[in-house]
């Protein structure tokens, strides 16, 4: 067994974990710093870590309370950067860590999205990707021209003809061979060609306006667990994000996603799977349990609640605190409720015991111990439920980070669970191996290319 690594970050203050941005030791405030975003990518890249994942959220969390109020306070995905611009600097300043972006297929367009990501093929030397999202906030649909969010369904379908687009601009406009830099002639006009792409949301006709990079399709990846947004991952996706708490909840999920890459035509084991996992590691089981109980300090409770409420689009304020869910008739609530029962049957589900548990590490497991601790439940979780690897959350960057690497990785690469050297030098290569550069024969991409 290998297990791969990718560093889990968003361009802000709260992300995963909800206030600890208080903690002392935290120096998340400075994700304005390019230094903050250099030294990230250096502590990863000494990990082996195939890449740096930064997620995005395009628009502020506004249901608690019908307010962005809590999200302020707490400094939950508000204030947040774009995700794509510290991305050369961290790549001048490594040479093998990958880096993939999150960006929204539904608002975009393709034609310069296409640019962009090329530009960043060239400039990382073939080691980006990109996190397909479609977006699921109202606070963004209002705030970039609609009056609310599309309806999932069209946003994936909106998707689906966005992916047509690209493809044909990345694989199809230029031949391989169209750049020839000789005599008086810099790129063959014979040998690219306009796409002519005329569609439901998208008119575009001529060629795409950046030479190839060097993988030409970006790395793709994408998050949705939805029954549509697991069929799009099955066809477009060569790495899943996913979200569980425990292995027997991913083992389902990755089932799900194999069996929709098999019937899209493309080997399910192509398809990599990643898992989100907070890590708190120290010398000692003792010590790392108390890194915890003292990070649990700063949690907060609100902002938690907050998160929690854009996810599931429910106004958790009108609840009370102390008392049980499952008294609540709410489809929303059920469900919720039926998550964290499945967690802990045991445990009285409040939202003030729900909003503690994600406090540190919400989305999936907090793995707490000593190396050996930290080593043995990773390589549990990933044979239980058959996932490639780790989104390694950094809760208090960037010392979680750096405890990992420092502590963790040593002994993951005593027992050859992750890599000691890299063997190429694009992201593709770290997920496919030495050589692998453009996107596989079985990929919808490669019947885009240039013939």
């Amino acid at each position: 067994m290998r297990i791969s690594l990718n560093g889990l970050r968003q361009s802000t203050v709260g992300h995963t974990a909800i206030g600890l941005w208080r903690h002392p030791d935290s120096q998340a405030h400075r994700y304005r710093d390019l230094s903050y975003w250099v030294e990230t990518a250096r502590i990863l890249e000494r990990g082996g870590f195939d890449a740096l994942f930064v997620a995005d959220a395009l628009g502020p969390l506004d249901v608690y309370q019908g307010s962005v109020d809590a999200a302020l306070r707490d400094g939950i995905q508000t204030p947040t950067d774009d995700p794509l611009l510290p991305i050369s600097a961290m790549a001048a300043a490594t040479e093998h860590l990958g880096f993939v972006a999150t960006v929204s297929s539904t608002y975009e367009l393709p034609y310069a999205f296409a640019r962009k990501m090329t530009t960043l093929d060239h400039l990382t030397g073939g080691r980006i990707g990109w996190n397909i999202v479609t977006s699921a906030l109202d606070s963004a649909a209002r705030n970039l021209g609609l009056d609310r969010q599309l309806p999932h369904d069209e946003r994936y379908a909106k998707a689906e003809e966005f992916m047509q687009v690209v493809y044909k601009l990345w694989e199809g406009s230029w031949a391989d061979d169209a750049v020839v830099r000789s005599g008086d002639v810099f790129a063959d006009p014979s040998r690219v060609r306009p796409i002519e792409h005329s569609g439901t949301y998208y008119q575009v006709p001529g060629i795409a306006l950046s030479e190839p990079g060097v993988l030409r399709t970006p790395v793709l990846y994408q998050a949705g667990t939805s029954r549509v947004g697991q069929a799009f991952a099955g066809r477009h996706a060569e790495g899943v994000f996913l979200s569980a708490y425990l292995p027997s909840m991913a083992r389902t999920l990755v089932t799900g996603f194999r069996a929709e890459a098999a019937v899209a035509g493309r080997d399910p084991s192509a398809l990599k799977i990643f898992a989100i996992a907070t890590v708190i590691v120290a010398e000692t089981d003792a010590e790392a349990r108390a890194k915890l109980a003292d990070y649990q300090r700063y949690a907060s409770v609100e902002g938690a609640l907050a998160r929690w409420s854009a996810l599931m689009h429910i106004d958790l304020s009108a609840l009370d605190l102390d008392k049980p869910l499952e008294y609540v008739e709410t489809d929303g609530i059920r469900g919720m409720v039926e998550l964290f029962t499945t967690l802990d049957p045991d445990r009285t589900w409040t939202p003030r015991a729900i909003a503690e548990f994600v406090g540190v590490g919400g989305g999936g497991p907090v793995i707490v111990g000593s190396p050996s601790t930290v080593a043995d439940e990773l390589e549990r979780w990933a044979g239980e439920s058959g996932v490639d690897g780790f989104n390694i959350a950094d809760p208090v960057p960037p010392v979680t980070f750096r405890d990992f690497v420092d502590l963790a990785v040593p002994e993951l690469r005593r027992r050859g669970l992750v890599r000691g050297a890299y063997e190429g030098t694009t992201l593709r290569e770290s997920l496919y191996g030495p050589g692998a550069t453009r996107v596989r024969d079985d990929h919808p991409a490669a019947a885009y290319r240039f013939r």
